[in-house]
């Protein structure tokens, strides 16, 4: 498979198109629920948040204002992790499946183009959740009984520094989908004639299946001698 050069290139963990594709296409249902869950927690947000803002825009319900965005942050957050579970996988299945052509025309090229920044969120987004569990056992360790007391606005910390992650995947995560259950179709599809072009080969180089000539048919019984008798002079 070709990649072209400003994709990253398949690595050996990485799972075959062929033989694993139902492996990674079981966690889409997973990324298409969370892609439109942020969707949805943004939209839910941009419907009222005008209604707390003056004429040009600025809040003049500040703690209602503050609020909705905490509310926002939360529930995106939440979906954004989702990708941090279940995506890597997809991701790497697309890109094991998907041929040099499809980056540059197709019915997925422009999905494919939207995804070369997804690693980038995901790291990012991954590195977050990391310093968020490292803070959480920190508290646990030192001061016991402490982590009630901070939980809440540690939370609404991470969740604001998720925000511009989770937006980056309201966008990267259904491009990622979408070009997924392309490949995964295709592959079912190609699938038929693969396995038929496999038992013919096998056919073919099993022993004895060429080269034998078929079996002579029997000799046909010999003439019977004439019956003795005297001869004429």
């Amino acid at each position: 498979m070709s990649t072209p050069s400003n994709s990253p290139a398949p690595s050996e963990n990485q799972p075959s198109a062929s033989t694993d594709h139902l492996e990674w296409r079981r966690h889409l249902p997973a990324l298409a629920s969370a892609a439109a869950g942020i969707n949805q927690a943004s939209d839910a947000w941009d419907a009222v948040s005008d209604s707390f803002c003056d004429e040009d825009g600025w809040p003049m319900d500040e703690k209602g204002y503050a609020d909705g965005q905490v509310k926002r942050d939360a529930e995106a957050w939440k979906h954004a992790e989702v990708f941090l579970d279940h995506g890597p996988e997809v991701l790497a299945g697309v890109r094991a499946a998907a041929d040099g052509p499809d980056y540059v025309e197709g019915p997925i090229s422009e999905d494919l183009r939207r995804l070369r920044g997804i690693d980038t969120t995901l790291v990012r987004a991954g590195q977050l959740r990391h310093e968020w569990d490292q803070i959480m056992a920190l508290m646990d360790a030192s001061l016991p009984g402490s982590r009630t007391l901070y939980q809440e606005r540690a939370e609404e910390h991470r969740n604001s520094e998720g925000w511009h992650y989770a937006d980056e995947l309201s966008h990267q995560g259904p491009a990622l989908v979408r070009a997924a259950e392309y490949l995964a179709n295709r592959v079912d599809a190609e699938q038929p004639s693969r396995t038929e072009r496999t038992r013919v080969a096998l056919a073919r180089s099993t022993p004895g299946a060429r080269g034998v000539l078929p079996a002579s048919p029997p000799a046909p019984p010999a003439p019977n001698p004439p019956a003795p008798g005297r001869s004429r002079s």
